[in-house]
């Protein structure tokens, strides 16, 4: 027997299965197709829709549920996205994506706290909108939030601020790239993609509207990304230790909160390396995959309401809009020229 809070945590998923079979449905049509819309960017869409208009109707014992498939369903959708890959694409990215996640990352979380010094910013909303930006958006939030411990309030301002730029760049970027006014290859591309678009599942989501070639690119490069939140939880929990032992609090040592979704990933990787599945079991694990995924970004559209820009006040939202600036500028610069120079 299902208890009551689980039957209404189905009701949710259930929910959001829906929108997915209708985003799939949708996706599948010869007009959406000809616009590069995937299921995944349908299914953001609808959700969005049921943000701003249905969402205050249902009960609010669903919205676990919906929580749910944004963050559980979303790490089983990459870490079978990883059926898709090789390692011997990760070698073909190579270098130049480990050299500019590390730049981005530590350029974007340094100067956050600057800027955010600057604005008179609140310092916990300053790092998590920070590090979410530079790493890995929510989940970076998330992870950063268990490390330092601040009010729920904070957290949810951080995260809407990375949500709302995360689908920003999610649209614009395929549009920029087919108009070409992302001078780009495929390749550089995807490192441009991965390396700077916030969520993992905007990543996917632009990716996959921009072909298969860019999309495997900028999940590597994005996944090689992801890896990077572990040393910096790892040297944010030692500071905030640090800081309890001066004030003599013994408690104030946050919990690490690992990217375990990135391992799996890997993991997969090398197994699928090994090409031991035959090639239909593979096509219908990608398939289903990309229904789990579809499911991730319908849910992560249903949290995204214009209430949350209201929320996030003025001050959040400069300081995600100026690292939004220099995560496009300076990312499309260094793929433009960095990327080639070290090959």
């Amino acid at each position: 027997m299902l208890t009551e809070k689980r039957s209404s945590m189905l009701h949710g998923v259930l929910l959001i299965t829906l929108f997915s079979c209708a985003a799939f449905y949708i996706g599948d049509m010869g007009f959406v197709k000809s616009l590069s819309l995937s299921p995944m960017i349908v299914g953001i869409i609808l959700g969005m829709l049921y943000a701003n208009s249905l969402r205050n109707n249902l009960p609010d014992t669903w919205v676990p549920g919906i929580q749910f498939c944004s963050k559980r369903i979303l790490r089983i959708g990459i870490i079978l996205y990883g059926f898709r890959l090789t390692f011997q694409n990760v070698l073909e990215v190579g270098l130049p994506a480990i050299v500019i996640d590390a730049i981005v990352v530590t350029v974007t979380i340094f100067c956050g706290i600057l800027i955010g010094r600057l604005l008179k910013m609140d310092r916990g909303i300053t790092l998590l909108t920070s590090v979410g930006s530079a790493i890995c958006g929510a989940a970076a939030v998330l992870g950063t939030e268990s490390a330092i411990r601040v009010k729920p309030y904070k957290t949810a301002v951080a995260v809407s601020t990375v949500v709302i730029f995360g689908t920003l760049a999610m649209f614009v970027y395929p549009v920029l790239y087919q108009s070409g006014v992302f001078d780009l290859s495929p390749r550089e591309m995807g490192v441009f993609a991965g390396s700077t678009i916030h969520e993992v599942a905007h990543v996917v989501g632009a990716g996959n509207a921009m072909g298969k070639d860019v999309s495997d690119s900028a999940i590597i490069v994005k996944m090689i990304r992801v890896m990077m939140l572990v040393p910096v939880l790892l040297i944010i929990s030692y500071s905030v230790m640090r800081a309890a032992l001066k004030s003599g609090d013994t408690e104030g040592r946050g919990k690490i909160s690992l990217p375990w979704f990135a391992i799996l990933f890997l993991v997969v990787i090398g197994f699928n390396s090994f090409d031991l599945l035959p090639a239909g079991m593979v096509d219908f694990i990608n398939t289903f995959d990309t229904f789990l995924l579809t499911m991730a970004m319908t849910a992560l559209g249903a949290e995204t309401s214009i209430d949350k820009f209201k929320k996030a006040g003025f001050k959040p939202f400069l300081l995600a809009f100026i690292l939004f600036v220099w995560l496009v500028g300076g990312g499309y610069l260094m793929a433009k020229y960095l990327v080639p120079l070290i090959g």
